[in-house]
């Protein structure tokens, strides 16, 4: 099953409000053939309607729960580096310089998958760079402690090292949820029903149906494509703020080696 995520948010909105067209159309097309016998229609119209609220609701909540993760997710992990950081300063030279350097150009590495739209190839190689940098500072950790494993500073290091490479799983787990492919089609279902029977209803009624049918269609596509946007870590009108991460390389780059 094709991905939405793999196409542009305009394409998106543009198929969508073809989609809705279309069942708009063919919801009064219907209607126009079948005459009279809609004495029921609005009651169903209203359930139907009733149940594209709701299926709206649900996506956007579960779009807002990921957004808010890896928001959460972010900030955790500039924390974690932070703490590290900090603690790489009491260990003895050269570690202490060597460890920030090596903690400076994995802030790096966080921030330039950031600062573009990555293909899966550049988000897995960016993670196989920071991981080569953990393991870097694992080394770091573990000349010092076969000097003396008995100094304290070792120890908080080697502690936040763990937390600090535990927060990129975390990170990583949570940029690459999305809200599953088969609940947007679904709602796109929905939709398409949704819109071609209220016009369908329309045409029952004899009554002018395109303006509130297709402002109604409009709003909703506009709708599922603020889900589809909020559900997307960056490439859209709403991005997960990578200010902590910013602010974590200034204050990385003021330490004195």
């Amino acid at each position: 099953m094709t991905e939405l995520t793999n196409y542009p948010l305009s394409i998106i909105f543009a198929v969508s409000l073809l989609l809705i067209v279309a069942a708009g159309e063919f919801g009064h097309w219907l209607g126009q053939r079948t005459g009279d016998g809609g004495e029921n229609v609005a009651t169903l119209k209203a359930a139907i309607l009733g149940l594209l609220a709701l299926m709206i609701s649900f996506t956007f909540a579960m779009a807002q729960t990921r957004f808010e993760l890896r928001r959460d997710t972010v900030l955790n992990e500039a924390n974690a580096i932070g703490t590290t950081a900090l603690r790489a300063r009491l260990l003895p030279p050269p570690h202490n310089t060597e460890s920030l350097a090596l903690l400076r150009e994995y802030v790096k590495v966080r921030l330039d998958i950031t600062r573009r739209i990555p293909s899966a190839a550049e988000f897995d190689a960016a993670i196989a760079k920071s991981s080569a940098v953990q393991e870097a500072l694992w080394q770091q950790a573990k000349a010092v402690a076969n000097k003396n494993d008995a100094m304290v500073p070792t120890g908080l290091f080697i502690q936040a090292l763990n937390e600090m490479i535990d927060s990129q799983g975390k990170r990583v787990a949570a940029s690459r949820s999305r809200v599953p492919n088969i609940v947007l089609l679904a709602l796109y279902a929905i939709a398409a029903v949704a819109i071609g029977y209220a016009s369908y209803g329309r045409a029952l009624e004899g009554r002018d149906w395109r303006p509130a049918v297709y402002v109604t269609g409009i709003l909703t596509a506009g709708v599922i494509l603020l889900i589809q946007d909020l559900d997307r870590p960056s490439g859209g009108f709403i991005n997960v703020s990578q200010q902590p991460m910013t602010d974590l390389a200034a204050n990385l780059a003021s330490y004195a080696d």
